[in-house]
C-alpha cells in the first residue's frame, strides 16, 4: 500500500529547504511515507510529520499534523538541550531514536535551520561525504 503525497512541491517552505539540503555533498530527496525525505546514504531530514502522542496532543482525536516542520537528528550533544527547548517536538516512530522536529514559519531562523540540517547530516552521511563537507 503505497502512502499518499503529503505536501505540496510548491511549499515556499519546502523550496528553502531543498535549497539547503541539496547544497550538502551528494545529498538527493526521495519520496517516504508521503514526504519528501533527504538523504546520502541514510536519511538526514525530513520535510513534515506527526509528533507523537505523548509529547504534544495528549486526549483525544488525531495529533497536529506539522506540514511545515523538519525531521532531523540532532548532535548528540545538542539533543538535550534541544529537547528543553518548546519549539521541538518528538516525531512518531523516530523519537526513540533521537530524531526531533521543529515547525517553520514566517519567523523561521533559517541559519539555525541551515545549523539543524548540517548536524543531522554529519550525524547520518558516510565519513567521505563529511569530510567533502568540511574541506569546503
Amino acid at each position: 500500500m503505497s502512502h499518499p503525497i503529503m505536501f505540496d512541491d510548491d511549499d515556499p517552505m519546502l523550496a528553502r529547504v531543498r535549497d539547503l539540503a541539496l547544497a550538502l555533498p551528494e545529498a538527493a530527496v526521495k519520496v517516504s511515507h508521503g514526504r519528501p525525505a533527504f538523504f546520502t546514504q541514510k536519511v538526514f531530514c525530513y520535510y513534515g510529520g506527526m509528533p507523537r502522542r505523548e509529547s504534544e496532543d495528549e486526549g483525544e482525536g488525531e495529533p497536529r499534523r506539522h506540514d511545515h516542520a523538519i525531521i532531523v537528528k540532532p548532535d548528540p550533544d545538542d539533543e538535550p538541550a534541544l529537547r528543553q527547548d518548546r519549539r521541538f517536538w518528538v516525531p512518531k516512530y523516530l523519537g526513540p531514536a533521537g530524531w526531533l522536529g521543529i515547525d517553520l514559519g514566517d519567523d523561521t531562523d533559517w541559519a539555525e535551520v541551515a545549523e539543524l540540517l548540517d548536524a543531522s547530516y554529519r550525524a547520518t552521511a558516510p565519513r567521505r561525504l563529511v569530510r567533502m563537507l568540511d574541506a569546503r
